[in-house]
């Protein structure tokens, strides 16, 4: 009786496992599309997830020698991240997670712009010290420091 119980519930688990919608196969532009459409509280974790792969489009772009379209997903890094950031201080949910992202992905990009010859760099630099600057932001929301501006 135990087997058959323990088969049954193989069976169901594995069908609610293949039934599940897969959120790391969906693409790019469904991911942009429900991170429009998100509650504000969702879209911190959502446009990080898009400037992430944003990143790693522009890594495989640059080593593919595309370096246009390797910009417009700097470009698009840097846009999604500014999403997140301003989702995250509205919010004031997920600063955090979206600070640490944030690091991580300048430090990413720090290390592409190093193999990048010298005419591509630029851009990559400049993103870099936008994410910086977000992340700065970030860290003085949560510990209390306001901008007098």
């Amino acid at each position: 009786m135990t087997i058959r119980n323990t088969s049954i519930e193989l069976a169901i688990l594995l069908a609610v496992v293949m039934a599940a919608p897969g959120r790391n196969n969906e693409s790019l532009d469904q991911l942009i599309a429900r991170a429009e459409s998100a509650r504000i509280e969702d879209r911190p974790a959502l446009c990080t997830e898009i400037a992430q792969r944003e990143l790693d489009s522009a890594g495989q772009l640059y080593q593919a020698a595309k370096p246009e379209e390797a910009r417009v997903a700097v470009e698009n890094v840097v846009a999604y991240s500014d999403k997140a950031r301003d989702a995250s201080i509205r919010t004031g949910k997920r600063l955090k997670d979206t600070e640490i992202a944030m690091r991580k992905m300048a430090a990413r990009l720090r290390d592409i712009k190093r193999n990048l010859a010298f005419e591509d760099q630029a851009p990559v630099a400049t993103a870099v010290d936008r994410l910086e600057q977000m992340r700065t932001e970030l860290l003085s929301h949560m510990f209390g420091k306001k901008d007098n501006k």
